[in-house]
């Protein structure tokens, strides 16, 4: 459980391919897979009354991966993946298709009582960083920085360099990669010149960074390195926000409440913020009430509960993320995170919004 996804996936794909009797091993999501042959074994061995083999009779690779899909979309496997990514071995677009078999059909045998109760306290086990890992990471992955994809946030930022080439995303030429960076940390020494640089450039960018040192990055300090994280994503939105602001002046949390305040009244609607921490927001009626504002026919008011409850509150939570969506806001929280009013996550939910609205 403490693997990254991918390393998970290639040991479920590995399983399946050795009980197929398969010779090889599958080692990455590009070359390996690329010919097609290690999905046709692994889809003929979790699902042998719908998947077929006759993908490996066709000589044309571009041909067999579309066996490929075919056989997977009797799966109902969704995912966003073209005959010519197999072939040419596009990584992300592979690592997704897979995932995406592995959910629709793992092909593994149920767990015994013994394994889900050891797994529930594993999955318990530090729930809260979990959440806000999964949030931060998702969030750093949608940069779109080249060469740079994270699948466990403490594991992979231990070097520093993931850390330094987001801070040169969001502050471009402020890190000074010929003289500072080092580009190949082979040992820790190495690594830890990079994690301390990132301390420097934090706090260059006013960062509160107190108590925080390079030597916690690198030992995956979970605690500090969310600090660390959570600071750097709300810098890039702040100053995302502030580009399309009225003059680009420079926007300030309790402005992006006004915002919002402001946008829900001049629609009409009755709801109100006081901060990203009132707990009136568990119940998501201002949510509602904001993206009305922005567009006022997508919400089915008939879908939104009256929130008194935690349950009625989930399902609210979660038709408000789904709306937001419609309206191609970028979201990283999860419903729990409104349900528990979580003020960091809840400042990136509105902010998506704003961002969104101002854009149009």
């Amino acid at each position: 459980m403490k693997l990254p996804a991918d390393q998970l996936l290639l040991r479920w794909f590995n399983y399946h391919l050795k009980n197929a009797g398969h010779p090889k091993k599958v080692t990455n999501f590009s070359g390996d897979v690329k010919d097609s042959v290690a999905y046709t074994v692994l889809l003929a061995q979790i699902a042998p009354k719908t998947c077929d083999k006759s993908a490996l009779t066709e000589a044309d690779v571009l041909k067999r991966a579309g066996k490929v899909l075919h056989n997977a979309g009797k799966l109902d496997v969704h995912a966003f993946i073209q005959p010519q990514d197999i072939v040419s071995g596009n990584s992300r677009l592979n690592l997704a298709f897979t995932a995406a078999i592995f959910n629709a059909c793992p092909g593994l045998d149920p767990l015994t009582e013994k394994e889900k109760a050891d797994l529930a306290g594993m999955m318990e086990d530090d729930f809260g960083d979990s959440r806000e890992e999964r949030a931060f990471r998702m969030w750093m992955n949608t940069l779109g920085i080249p060469e740079l994809y994270i699948n466990s946030l403490f594991e992979d930022c231990k070097d520093g360099l993931a850390l330094l080439k987001v801070i040169d995303f969001i502050e471009p030429g402020i890190v000074n990669w010929d003289k500072k960076v080092e580009k190949d940390p082979s040992n820790k020494f190495k690594k830890l010149t990079n994690c301390n640089y990132v301390i420097d450039l934090g706090k260059e960018m006013k960062f509160s960074l107190v108590g925080i040192g390079g030597v916690d990055i690198n030992d995956g300090n979970k605690k500090l390195l969310l600090a660390l994280v959570w600071q750097l994503m709300r810098y890039h939105t702040i100053k995302f926000l502030s580009k399309l602001s009225m003059g680009g002046a420079a926007v300030k949390e309790d402005q992006i409440i006004e915002w919002a305040n402001k946008k829900v009244a001049a629609a009409g609607r009755s709801g109100e913020m006081k901060s990203f921490k009132d707990k009136t927001l568990s119940t998501s009626h201002f949510f509602f009430d904001l993206l009305y504002a922005v567009n006022g026919e997508i919400i089915n008011w008939d879908l939104v509960t009256d929130g008194e409850t935690d349950e009625n509150k989930l399902l609210n939570a979660k038709y408000a993320i789904s709306v937001a969506r419609k309206l191609n806001c970028t979201i990283f929280l999860l419903p729990e995170d409104i349900v528990e009013v979580k003020d960091k996550m809840i400042l990136t939910f509105v902010a998506a919004i704003m961002t969104v609205s101002l854009s149009k």
